[in-house]
């Protein structure tokens, strides 16, 4: 295990940073170390930390959500109202629409295989709009308009709304039929997640203020606390429960709320701990890259993913209706929403697994869409903020 950690960082920064001098975003880099260190090419990684990478992407992706929520200002996410709600949902609503188009007109699927095809394709990855969205409030480019806010909140959501979906059709797949429970545990997920986080933010501000300790010791607490959200949300077997993601992005936006300037303090940590835990998760999403099933899927799946991404650009497109966002702004806010990475690395292979005929081609959209998607969207969005955002500060 040893070895592959070092080489997990040591390539996986080299190319990272190589891709960084070629103005292409490092995360391809590390995608590549993935793809190419993992099980399908060289199989250099150890067994025991592929047994773990599920863990490991979702440590990075706990540290990333901890660091946007401490430094998210949520004054102007509430300027922006109805259209931070829609975005929610609507987006990925549209792409799932699209795919039910889609899909069995170019791939022969039946209605119910496209609708679990679109939401294996249709979630957002916060992996990769979280890190860019926080280097936008940091950089303060679409501040003011709550633009960064909107995103960063929308693909946290997003994804909890996406998989509830996902597990819907599967068992429909499986005759087991819609539950309405399943449909009323989104809004209440979201809910519970936000008040459980706001609620252990404000506790921790009041701790934090009466018992004085180092900040790297702070940081240890919410680590601890995180993690145990996670477990819990895994254990519980209740059919109400809560979104652990969101309930970790709300400590930190209580905390700051209530202790801005320990939150502040906090925020640089996490970002430091984000180095390395950027390396890890998309290294280990890019070994879960089966590039033998790429060579058999062709021109279609290609189509089905361009066609799929243009009913989320389109989504995005009526979310921001009668908003005060100018042209450019939009249409940042339509390329931002697209790549995809982490959901589709975690569920991607499911219906494989259970032997659905749709098994083979709904993995194969899925690496495609990683392939594809999480390059391409985070290189547009690093390419283009300068350009299509209003600077509200410090450049």
């Amino acid at each position: 295990m040893l070895l592959s950690i070092s080489l997990i960082l040591l390539i996986g920064m080299s190319l990272g940073w190589i891709c960084k001098k070629l103005k292409l975003p490092s995360l391809l880099g590390m995608l590549i170390t993935g793809i190419v260190l993992g099980p399908y090419v060289l199989n250099l990684l150890s067994p025991e930390i592929l047994s773990i990478s599920s863990e490991l992407r979702k440590i990075a992706l706990i540290i990333i959500l901890t660091r946007a929520g401490l430094g998210l200002d949520l004054s102007g996410l509430k300027k922006i109202g109805r259209p931070a709600l829609l975005m929610c949902f609507v987006p990925a609503t549209f792409e799932l629409i699209g795919m039910l188009i889609i899909g069995p007109a170019v791939m022969g699927l039946s209605l119910l295989e496209a609708a679990i095809m679109g939401a294996v394709l249709a979630a957002v990855s916060p992996a990769v709009v979280v890190p860019r969205m926080v280097k936008l409030m940091d950089e303060e480019y679409g501040t003011k308009k709550g633009i960064p806010q909107l995103i960063l909140a929308g693909a946290s959501v997003d994804d909890v709304y996406v998989i509830v979906l996902f597990s819907t059709f599967v068992g429909m797949m499986q005759g087991k039929g819609a539950s309405v429970i399943s449909f009323i545990n989104i809004p209440v997920s979201i809910i519970l997640g936000i008040a459980i986080g706001i609620g252990i933010g404000v506790i921790l501000a009041f701790y934090f203020k009466k018992v004085h300790i180092r900040d790297t010791a702070k940081v240890l607490i919410i680590l601890s606390i995180s993690f145990l959200l996670v477990v819990a949300e895994d254990s519980l077997k209740l059919p109400i429960t809560f979104s652990a993601l969101i309930a970790i992005m709300f400590i930190g936006i209580g905390l700051k709320k209530k202790r801005n300037e320990v939150a502040t303090r906090l925020s640089v940590k996490y970002g430091k701990l984000w180095v390395g835990a950027e390396i890890f998760l998309f290294v280990l999403v890019g070994a879960t890259v089966n590039i033998n099933y790429l060579a058999n899927i062709g021109i279609k799946a290609i189509i089905v993913i361009i066609c799929a991404l243009a009913f989320r650009m389109l989504g995005v497109f009526v979310c921001l209706i009668k908003t005060e966002f100018n042209v450019k702004e939009r249409l940042f806010a339509m390329m931002a929403y697209t790549p995809k990475a982490t959901v589709q690395a975690a569920i991607g292979a499911i219906p494989l697994s259970l032997g659905f005929a749709c098994g083979d081609t709904c993995l194969a959209i899925a690496v495609l869409a990683i392939v594809l998607t999480a390059p391409l969207g985070a290189f547009a969005i690093d390419i283009s903020y300068r350009k299509l955002l209003q600077s509200d500060g410090k450049s």
